[in-house]
C-alpha cells in the first residue's frame, strides 16, 4: 500500500524528525523508522507517561517472536506450479478451496503440533502467527488467501532482522495535534486499487471521509471503515515519507453523530516498514 496517499496532510503536518532503528546488527541495511505516538491510553491524567507506556508496547508487539520482524518470506502457490517453494518444506499445490501440502518425514512438517505425513487441505490461518497449524521446527508457516489467491507466509523467530533490532525511535507527543474530528460516510462504499509490495494492484474499500481541523483550514482523509466494530483507518503520509513510507492512522470508532478524535501522533508504521514482505 505504499502509493496511497489519501490525504492532504502534506501541508498539515510538520516534519517528523528522522531517526533509525538502533541495530546491533551490522550486517542489515538499515532501514529508516519513525513512528508517533499519542497519550491516549489509561493514563488520562500524564499523557507524556502514557506515550512511554503506548511506545513500550508497540516496540514489543514489533519484535515478538512471532511478530513483523520474524517475517522472512511471502510467496503466492501459483508462482510455484512445480510446488517447491524456497525455506519452505514439503511440496505444496492450491485447489479451489484450500491451501494442500504435502510432506514426508524427511520434510520435518509438522500440523497441528503433530508430524505431517501425506498431503492435507488447509484453509487460510485466521489467527496470529505464533498459532499457525503448521510449522517446521521454529519457525511458522502461515496460510494466507487474498482475492481467491493461495499464499504463505514464513515467519522464524530467528530472523536476522529480529536479532538485529534495538528498539524503534519517535517523534515526541504533541498534544497540538489532538484534533477533534467527525466522520462524513459516503452513501455507497467505494474501492480503489492499491499496488502492493509484490507489484500487484488490490482493491481498498473506502468507507467515507474523516474531516478535521488546523491552523484555521479543513482537513480531509479518505478512511476504510471496519465491517465488524465499524473502526476507522486511514492511510497516510508526511514529510519523512521518502523515508519512512506511510503511516497508519486508527482514531477508533465515531459516535452516533460521526464525532471522533484525531490524533496524528498515534500514526504508527505499517508492518512492511520493518519487513520487505508484507503485502
Amino acid at each position: 500500500m505504499r502509493r496511497l496517499l489519501l490525504l492532504s496532510l502534506r501541508r498539515l503536518l510538520r516534519p517528523f524528525q528522522i531517526s533509525q532503528v538502533r541495530t546491533a546488527y551490522a550486517g542489515i541495511p538499515v532501514r529508516t523508522r519513525v513512528e508517533g505516538f499519542s497519550g491516549m491510553s489509561d493514563d488520562a491524567d500524564d499523557p507524556h507517561a502514557a506515550w512511554r507506556e503506548w511506545h513500550e508496547r508497540r516496540a514489543a508487539a514489533v519484535s515478538a517472536p512471532y511478530g513483523p520482524l520474524a517475517l522472512t518470506g511471502t510467496c503466492w502457490l501459483a508462482d510455484y506450479p512445480e510446488g517447491r517453494i524456497p525455506a519452505v518444506p514439503g511440496r505444496w499445490r492450491a485447489t479451489e478451496a484450500a491451501a494442500a501440502p504435502t510432506a514426508t518425514p524427511e520434510d520435518s512438517c509438522r500440523l497441528d503440533g503433530e508430524p505431517q505425513a501425506g498431503e492435507v487441505l488447509l484453509d487460510a490461518d485466521e489467527g496470529a502467527p505464533a498459532h499457525a497449524r503448521t510449522s517446521t521446527g521454529q519457525p511458522r508457516i502461515v496460510v494466507i488467501r487474498r482475492q481467491g489467491e493461495w499464499g504463505v507466509r514464513v515467519h522464524d523467530p530467528a530472523s536476522e532482522a529480529r536479532r538485529a533490532f534495538a528498539g524503534v525511535e519517535v517523534t515526541p507527543c504533541d498534544p497540538a495535534f489532538v484534533l477533534p474530528g467527525r466522520f462524513r460516510p459516503y452513501a455507497e462504499d467505494r474501492s480503489v486499487e492499491v499496488e502492493n509490495d509484490d507489484g500487484r494492484a488490490r482493491g481498498l474499500a473506502l468507507g467515507g471521509e474523516l474531516i478535521f481541523p488546523y491552523q484555521g483550514a479543513e482537513h480531509t482523509l479518505q478512511v476504510a471503515v471496519d465491517p465488524d466494530d465499524g473502526s476507522l483507518r486511514a492511510v497516510f503520509a508526511d514529510a519523512t515519507a521518502a523515508t519512512a513510507g506511510h503511516r497508519f492512522l486508527r482514531p477508533g470508532i465515531p459516535d452516533a453523530r460521526g464525532a471522533i478524535t484525531v490524533d496524528p501522533n498515534r500514526s504508527p508504521l505499517p508492518p512492511c516498514a520493518f519487513a520487505d514482505h508484507v503485502i
